[in-house]
């Protein structure tokens, strides 16, 4: 932070540039309730002095109130803004920080602990690149603990810094920590995760946090920032194909007609085709458009509206590929299901599926197996509680174009909503098209075909030509 500091004083302009060319690391907090994922944050934005004076005086008056640390400052105060997460001392709602060092700039989501928001844990992670996995070194690996590392898996986040939190309480014990790493490392083994770094620290006294702790010794790896600092991003969006779900039809006037939304995943430029799914008619882009100006190429997450060189009917929910790729038209679907209603899953009820823009009813027609996230091994299930993890098949009211998640988090994704009270009730990733009817051409070709075809069973001398 120093560095930056003199680069502000001199040369302002060149920082600027700096700062918004650096990396953008996403993560989440997450683990057990009471394993001190707020003040690990709090912690992190102290220490690497995001933290303005007026807010540190604003929680230390709150902490005579509301803390939980006794003297200290509570740092927990700094992400635990509602007032019924600060009377607990329990994080309900997903907070999101920002912080930027030297190196990269980050997004922290801090999510709840307890398992009835462990919903809120889920919209954290979904777009989330890393996980910061907390574990109490008094209690060890809790089941809220093996839920958050499976359903972080599930989600597609590959590396995870487990942060055996509360050494402090331990006496800084070698062994203490040594055996929760052993058990963790064993269970992460049946969950594929690419990644996992284990690190002893101390979140309220600051210990290996970002600086690294004489009172851990015989621990000689990295500090938490510096982890964060150094791990290595494989976004799925980066390599992925060109995916841009329609949100919104933009027609401000007469000459002017484009579709609106954020580029999924891969890149447009002016001048590509682009083939619209699911009708398959195909066009070229006129011109990428934006708030500042337009744009030359829109890469993933870029918000903007693109305007096409032909007149064809697009709405929102469709979504736009590249002109030559092949997605698949899905009816039913296979996929992994995290049910967050307190009302189970009923199979053969009616829910509303939600995937980007798209809407259509669906059905759970089975559920092929359950969870149990302490062993990872699968059981039969007629139904699925709030929590519960299982594999489905649905039943779709209409096709929708789909990728897998593996291969796609964001056109692979979706969620389930009750029809009778709105709730959120399942997020589900996809995992295969269970029927399915790739587009290589069109459904709009086909109902051309036929409908030429019947033309000119009524009027053999007609010439058939192309529908505009």
């Amino acid at each position: 932070m120093e560095a930056q500091e003199r680069l502000i004083a001199s040369d302002i302009e060149r920082y600027l540039h700096e700062h918004e060319n650096k990396e953008l690391l996403r993560f989440i907090t997450c683990g057990s309730v009471d394993d001190g994922k707020s003040t690990l944050i709090g912690r992190l934005l102290h220490d690497t002095k995001m933290i303005f004076e007026d807010q540190l005086a604003a929680i230390t008056k709150e902490s005579r109130k509301s803390g939980t640390t006794g003297e200290r400052v509570d740092l927990a105060l700094l992400v635990d803004g509602l007032q019924s997460e600060r009377e607990q001392g329990i994080t309900i709602d997903v907070a999101y920080r920002y912080f930027a060092t030297d190196r990269r700039k980050f997004i922290i989501a801090d999510t709840p602990g307890h398992e009835q928001y462990t919903r809120n844990m889920a919209t954290g992670a979904s777009t989330a690149d890393l996980a910061i996995i907390l574990i109490d070194a008094r209690y060890g690996i809790q089941t809220q603990t093996r839920r958050h590392s499976f359903i972080v898996r599930l989600l597609g986040i590959t590396r995870v810094i487990v942060a055996v939190n509360k050494m402090d309480l331990v006496d800084f014990s070698e062994g203490r920590f040594e055996a929760i790493r052993q058990e963790y490392m064993a269970f992460a083994a049946g969950l594929d995760i690419a990644e996992v770094s284990v690190i002893p620290l101390s979140a309220l006294e600051g210990d290996n946090v970002v600086e690294r702790s004489a009172r851990l010794p015989w621990y000689e790896g990295a500090t938490l920032l510096e982890l964060l600092e150094t791990a290595e991003l494989d976004r799925q969006v980066d390599g992925a194909p060109f995916r841009f779900p329609v949100q919104y039809v933009n027609r401000p006037n007469a000459d002017f007609r484009g579709f609106a939304g954020t580029v999924a995943s891969g890149a447009i430029r002016k001048g590509d085709t682009v083939k619209v799914v699911p009708s398959g008619k195909r066009s070229r882009v006129r011109s990428i458009v934006t708030f500042d100006g337009e744009l030359a190429v829109a890469e993933a997450d870029n918000a903007v509206t693109l305007t096409l060189e032909d007149e064809i009917d697009i709405s929102r929910g469709d979504i736009l590929v590249d002109g030559d790729a092949e997605i698949a038209l899905a009816g039913k679907l296979i996929a992994e299901l995290v049910w967050m209603d307190e009302t189970p899953l009923e199979i053969g009820r009616t829910y509303t599926l939600k995937r980007a823009a798209t809407t259509v009813a669906a059905k759970v027609e089975a559920i092929d197996y359950r969870y149990d996230v302490n062993t990872l091994t699968q059981h039969e299930a007629a139904e699925l509680g709030l929590n519960g993890i299982a594999r489905v098949r649905l039943l779709l009211g209409a096709p929708i174009a789909c990728d897998p998640y593996e291969a796609n988090r964001y056109t692979g994704s979706f969620i389930l909503i009750d029809r009778v009270s709105n709730n959120t009730s399942g997020a589900g990733m996809i995992v295969a098209a269970a029927e399915e009817n790739t587009l290589p051409e069109t459904a709009a070709a086909s109902f051309e075909a036929e409908l030429n075809a019947l033309i000119r069973r009524h009027f053999p001398h007609w010439e058939a030509k192309a529908i505009a």
